[in-house]
C-alpha cells in the first residue's frame, strides 16, 4: 500500500524520502525527487517534511515512531490498520500532534481506492488539504468527524475487495457444478464482476437500478434474486460478515 502511495505522490511532491530496507524499486528509479535510504539514522537531520506517511505494520508502531518525536510541526498520515489517532498521539508523545488517520483499500494499488480519513484536532485546514491530495493520488476519499466509524469503514471497504473476490470464486464453483468448465466458469465470473463494476462506475443510475433493469419479470434473473434478495439469505449473510469485521476492527484497535 506504500507503494501506492509513492507511485501515486511521485510526480506531485518537491522531494520524496522513503525509509525502506528493501531495495529501491526499478518502477520508481526515474523519480529525481525520491530518496530511497534503508533506516532513520540516514536522514538528514535538518530535513523538514511537510507530511510524514506511516505506511508500516500495526505492531511495528510502537518500535517505529518514537523515532519522529522531534518533526512537531509535520503532520503524521498513517494507513496503519488498527491504530487510532489517541494511539499514535501517545507514541509521538503529544496528543497536539498533527495526524491524520485513514482506511484505504486494497484498489488504491492501481489508483481506483477509495479512503475515509479522520484529523485530530491539531491538523490545520491546509495539512488537512494535503493529505486529502495525497489519498486522492490513489482514489476517492472521503472525510469523517467520528473515529467511531472507522470500524464500519474497514468492514465495508477495507475488508470489501475480499468480499467481491470471494464472490467470484463462489460464482466459478457454482458454475462449475452446472457443468461449465472450470476455466470457463472463472473467466465468466471474474469478467462479470470486472464489466459491472466498470458499468457502476459510469453509470448515473443506482445499483438498485441497474439491479431492476437486468431483472424481467418472471425471468432467470428474478429466480436466482428470489433466493438472494426476497428470502433475505444474502443480506443476511453480509450483515453478519460485516459485523464480524467491524467488532474485530474495534478490538485491534483497542
Amino acid at each position: 500500500m506504500g507503494g501506492a502511495f509513492l507511485r501515486g505522490t511521485v510526480q506531485k511532491a518537491d522531494q520524496i524520502v522513503v525509509i525502506d530496507p528493501a531495495p529501491f524499486p526499478d518502477n520508481i528509479r526515474v523519480a529525481e525527487n525520491v530518496l530511497w535510504i534503508s533506516s532513520f539514522d540516514k536522514i538528514d537531520p535538518l530535513y523538514r517534511p511537510d507530511v510524514i506517511v506511516l505506511a508500516i505494520k500495526p505492531q511495528h508502531m510502537a518500535d517505529v515512531l518514537p523515532l519522529y518525536k522531534g518533526y512537531r510541526d509535520s503532520v503524521f498520515l498513517s494507513i496503519a490498520a488498527g491504530q487510532t489517532l489517541g494511539r499514535i498521539g501517545e507514541i509521538l508523545g503529544s496528543f497536539a500532534q498533527p495526524v491524520v488517520r485513514a482506511m484505504p483499500n486494497l484498489p488504491a494499488c492501481i489508483g481506483m481506492g477509495t479512503s475515509v480519513a479522520i484529523a485530530n484536532g491539531a491538523v490545520s485546514s491546509e495539512q488537512r488539504k494535503v493529505c486529502d491530495t495525497i489519498l486522492r493520488s490513489v482514489g476517492d476519499v472521503a472525510w469523517v468527524d467520528d473515529e467511531v466509524l472507522i470500524d464500519a469503514v474497514t468492514a465495508v471497504s477495507g475488508s470489501g475487495p475480499a468480499y467481491v473476490f470471494a464472490l467470484v470464486e463462489v460464482m466459478a464453483k457454482a458454475g462449475e457444478k452446472l457443468g461449465l468448465p472450470a476455466e470457463l466458469s472463472l473467466k465468466l465470473a471474474r469478467q462479470t464482476v470486472i464489466g459491472s463494476g466498470a458499468l457502476l462506475s459510469v453509470a448515473k443510475e443506482s445499483a438498485s437500478d441497474l439491479r431492476e433493469a437486468v431483472t424481467s419479470p418472471g425471468g432467470t434473473t428474478a429466480a436466482a434474486l428470489k433466493i438472494l434478495l426476497d428470502e433475505k439469505a444474502l443480506p443476511k449473510v453480509m450483515f453478519s460478515a460485516m459485523s464480524a469485521a467491524a467488532k474485530r476492527a474495534k478490538v485491534l484497535s483497542s
